[in-house]
């Protein structure tokens, strides 16, 4: 059973590894075309789809799929890596629990 956590932790690791590796890529790839257009937008605009709408796609419209691209990997990203630090956390406290 020791075994089997430590694997299933280590993999969980991997995959974390793996997911941060794959979308960095992607985002990155989106963030330099934004950065050589001068698209500027901030933190608030990635959470609040009103917002980015009523203030930032008027301003380039021409730029429109890069931007929800761009925003629509973050946000996954966000969400992968608090469901694998979730399940991180929870394997590594049932391993201290067994230990």
């Amino acid at each position: 059973m020791y075994i089997l956590l430590i694997s299933i932790v280590i993999g969980l690791f991997v995959a974390m590894l793996f997911v941060n590796l794959y979308f960095r890529a992607k985002v990155l790839k989106l963030y330099g075309v934004l950065v050589r257009n001068k698209v500027e937008f901030g933190a608030a605009h990635i959470f609040n789809r009103q917002k980015l709408e009523t203030e930032i796609l008027p301003r380039y419209p021409q730029f429109r799929n890069e931007i929800e691209g761009f925003i629509r990997h973050m946000r996954y990203t966000i969400r992968m890596a608090t469901v694998l630090i979730l399940l991180i956390t929870a394997f590594g406290a049932i391993l201290m629990y067994f230990r």
